[in-house]
């Protein structure tokens, strides 16, 4: 566009922004919604400024144009939303952040307290997610010491923790 269109579509947006954002608004019942709207009839208007030669019929364009926007924003799935008044809150099952690291930390506390193979071989098979033959390869003993030290490693943990729980709550 030169100077001169550039001037008239200026001129034009300024007069009637108002009243195509009240029309927008009639359309969807959102100012929000209708901001968008106008918008999109603006620029659409802008991108056909130079085309238009009946400068009467331009508020015709930009309300055809404003009902089409809408309708096609109706048509959206992401707009397919309710409006309620209150927010559903999430139910509260999973542990907060704080939980998790407290747990952590007691975990981590807790295998300092168990024995030095029962602990490898626990960070082994459930840390590291191996299995019994692939930690006995690991560790450079039978998988039958893998076994009896799982057994033994998770008895001391569970003992450690329930003394931390006793002693701490």
């Amino acid at each position: 566009m030169d100077q001169r269109d550039e001037q008239e579509f200026a001129e034009y947006f300024a007069a009637r922004r108002d009243a195509v954002r009240r029309t927008a608004y009639m359309l969807c019942g959102d100012w929000h919604k209708a901001d968008d709207l106008a918008q999109t009839a603006f620029v659409a208007l802008h991108r056909r400024w130079k085309k238009i030669r009946d400068r009467a019929a331009t508020d015709a364009y930009v309300r055809t144009t404003l009902v089409r926007a809408s309708i096609d924003e109706s048509r959206r799935p992401w707009r397919r939303e309710w409006q309620t008044e209150t927010l559903p809150e999430p139910a509260d099952d999973t542990p907060g952040l704080d939980d998790l690291v407290a747990t952590r930390e007691d975990l981590l506390a807790a295998l300092k307290e168990v024995p030095p193979k029962q602990r490898a071989v626990l960070v082994m098979r459930f840390f590291e997610g191996l299995d019994v033959t692939s930690a006995a390869q690991a560790l450079g003993c039978s998988e039958g010491n893998v076994k009896s030290q799982t057994a033994r490693g998770l008895a001391n943990l569970r003992q450690v923790l329930e003394r931390e729980v006793e002693t701490n709550g």
